[in-house]
């Protein structure tokens, strides 16, 4: 996937201000519209201009394309990293069904996720009571806090358009209760602390999305956890008890006789806890140790008298 400069698209510097990317997009629009363009590619540019509108004239968009996208090239081959959005606080605002139809790719890896409920326009505000959006924001917890429960702080930049127009990001921390149990992608939801209502109604709320920090040992999956587990070739050939650490506590795991690499266990119940706990599933690794001292190759040369094995041989009639 190629990266979009968006402000290229437009014609706009990186500081314009929201008065000039609407100055901007004006003129181009009336340039390229399919409606009265005599330009040979006026249909594409008109959906480019458009993308580009979408994203640099919301704040909350723009604030995160213009984290995500320092120091690419437009055409450079792009992928954005995992989990890149966490951290920022989004509003309801998004698109309403078939809006981005004709959007790129791109955009829809980006921004896919962002829709939800739209604002409501300043002539209702007037008039209205009406509850306060909802927010959301993605943010990255760490593993153990799912077995132990926690009660961590956590900041959210915050895009805003400061008095010049330009998109600056605060930054609100709250102290937020994480519950023994959470997985990816559950929702903690702090009441009231998303938009304030409208005509005195009641705030909205704010909906975190949890994720997991990558964690040195463990890969999560739901709630299952999984582990690489590295065996000695006389604990997998001959089978052993052994003790595997987990985020909290320990569990004794059973090796079978004759386990080979790539042979998976699984112990139930000792995933993330919760009404249905989920499981450990442990990837055997049988790794051989050095040769490199005397007795070390002593060793092996006995073995290789000894066993006679030849492991290519191994199934075959």
């Amino acid at each position: 996937m190629e990266f979009k400069d968006y402000y290229q698209i437009l014609g706009v510097p990186r500081e314009a201000t929201a008065d000039e990317i609407k100055k901007a997009f004006r003129k181009l629009a009336r340039k390229y519209h399919p409606d009265v363009s005599k330009e040979a590619d006026a249909e594409a540019r008109m959906k480019e201009l458009n993308e580009a509108n979408a994203v640099l004239s919301d704040p909350e968009k723009r604030a995160a394309y213009d984290q995500l996208g320092r120091g690419y090239q437009p055409g450079q081959e792009f992928r954005p990293p995992p989990d890149w959005d966490a951290g920022f606080e989004f509003s309801g605002r998004g698109f309403a069904p078939g809006e981005a139809a004709d959007f790129s790719d791109f955009f829809a890896e980006l921004f896919g996720r962002m829709g939800g409920a739209r604002g409501f326009g300043a002539s209702q505000r007037a008039h209205f009571q009406a509850r306060g959006e909802d927010h959301h924001a993605k943010v990255l917890l760490d593993l153990e806090d799912a077995f132990t429960g926690a009660t961590r702080q956590i900041s959210l930049r915050v895009p805003q358009t400061d008095a010049q127009g330009r998109v600056t990001l605060a930054t609100r921390t709250l102290n937020v209760k994480i519950p023994q149990g959470v997985h990816a992608g559950q929702i903690i939801r702090l009441a009231g602390q998303g938009a304030p209502g409208i005509g005195g109604a009641q705030a909205g709320d704010l909906m975190l999305e949890v994720r997991f920090n990558p964690h040195p040992r463990f890969r999560v999956h739901g709630r299952d956890l999984y582990l690489t587990l590295p065996v000695a070739p006389w604990e997998a050939a001959l089978g052993t008890v052994l003790a595997v650490e987990l985020p909290q506590g320990s569990v004794k795991v059973r090796i079978p006789e004759g386990a080979q690499s790539g042979h998976q266990l699984r112990v139930r119940g000792k995933g993330i806890p919760g009404p249905q706990a989920g499981d450990l599933l442990l990837d055997i690794q049988v790794v051989l140790p050095p040769a490199d001292t005397a007795r070390a190759r002593a060793l092996y040369e006995t073995m290789a008298q000894e066993l006679a094995f030849d492991p290519r041989r191994q199934g075959r009639a």
